[in-house]
């Protein structure tokens, strides 16, 4: 199951960011739903580096 959300998230993210260079450098404006996902992503990113980063303090206290 981790292996389906892994994929997912690398096509998705791989996905936003083709799309917004293309955009860039065609110099046109982003769509909104592109916006939107790449915020969630970015936003999925920061959320699993702070559970990685709590799991690790967790385990470190454990000891």
């Amino acid at each position: 199951m981790f292996a389906f959300f892994v994929a997912f998230y690398g096509f998705v993210a791989m996905f936003v960011l083709t799309s917004l260079g293309r955009n860039r450098r065609e110099q046109r404006p982003d769509t909104p739903i592109l916006a939107f996902a790449g915020r969630g992503l970015m936003a999925a990113s920061a959320t699993g580096a702070c559970l990685a980063l709590s799991a690790a303090a967790w385990g470190s206290l454990v000891h």
